[in-house]
């Protein structure tokens, strides 16, 4: 399943305004995920209140999925 994900990055700095993702798939909007200096934030469609994550926690997370992803430069 193909996932089209759409952005807006703001002209400031990142802790004034938060970066937003809009992911979509075929059959409409999956959610949009929200990153700002102190958390990401992911919104379900349709939701008026997201699920905060602190990047610490994020971290964790992440860090309990396999390593698959090679860091390109970019």
């Amino acid at each position: 399943m193909a996932y089209e994900v759409n952005f807006n990055i703001p002209y400031r700095p990142l802790g004034r305004a938060d970066v937003r993702f809009v992911v979509r798939t075929e059959t409409g909007v999956l959610g949009t995920l929200r990153i700002s200096k102190g958390a990401l934030v992911w919104y379900p469609k349709k939701a008026n209140y997201g699920h905060k994550v602190p990047w610490s926690r994020f971290a964790k997370v992440a860090a309990t999925f396999p390593q698959n992803e090679f860091r390109s430069g970019t």
